[in-house]
């Protein structure tokens, strides 16, 4: 029997809002991402959110992969911004830490997902940036923060060819779509391989024999079992994290 990789998705911090436990925080990640790699045939494993750097390198080390999952915004001064009107709440901490995550796991050679918040993390992280909310792009129509259930897809993209996505859709998909902030210019060495009809850009990817980087702006792991190509991009995802 082939080894399961273990694949590590990044958690943030949840307060409880409600009974005995008011207040307390409490570690966590969404579970349709744990439902997805064990669906894909990983072993998950949550890492904590902490602000303890050697600890956050240690954890790293633990896993053969990585998936940093959604969340709050992204702190705009990370991409040399002042916060303007309609930003969301943003965790400036938990922006340090994914992005430690991150560069970690890239020097380690080791396998990188990033998912809806997880995608702009990877942007930001290698010198891209970002508008704040939809509003400040006048070019988008599209409605990408979608008031519907998460496992229907609301929009098109629209693939580019020669790339890990082309793979898995071919020239075109139909994603969810649940955000407010999206990717204004590209970080170096990512080329943009999925984009909405208004421009959005959907997909970035830098990957080479020794390194695999990929962000995806919505959420595959919410579409594993109604739509056939999100479970594919996990299994995919998988499949190159024992590859390596």
């Amino acid at each position: 029997m082939d080894k399961k990789p273990i694949i590590g998705i990044s958690g943030s911090i949840l307060i409880a809002e409600g009974g005995v436990f008011t207040g307390y925080q409490r570690a966590y990640v969404n579970h349709a991402y744990v439902e997805a790699l064990i669906k894909a045939g990983g072993i998950p494993f949550i890492i904590p959110f902490n602000t303890d750097k050697e600890v956050t390198k240690e954890q790293i080390k633990y896993v053969d992969g990585l998936i940093l999952s959604g969340g709050h915004d992204i702190f705009p001064q990370l991409f040399g911004e002042e916060p303007k009107q309609h930003i969301g709440e943003t965790f400036l901490d938990r922006d340090n830490f994914d992005i430690l995550l991150l560069k970690t796991a890239v020097d380690q050679k080791k396998p990188v997902l990033g998912i809806c918040r997880g995608h702009q993390v990877i942007n930001v992280a290698f010198g891209g940036t970002m508008y704040q909310d939809l509003s400040y792009n006048k070019d988008i129509y599209i409605k990408h923060s979608q008031v519907t259930k998460w496992d229907r897809p609301t929009h098109t993209v629209e693939i580019k060819e020669n790339s890990f996505l082309s793979e898995i859709f071919g020239k075109e998909g139909l994603v969810n779509s649940f955000h407010h902030q999206v990717v204004n210019k590209v970080a170096d060495d990512f080329k943009v391989t999925a984009l909405s009809k208004d421009g959005v850009v959907e997909g970035i990817e830098n990957i080479s024999d020794d390194k695999f980087i990929l962000g995806v702006q919505w959420h595959p792991e919410s579409m594993i079992h109604t739509d056939e190509n999100s479970a594919k991009l996990f299994k995919r995802f998988v499949e190159r994290v024992k590859k390596n």
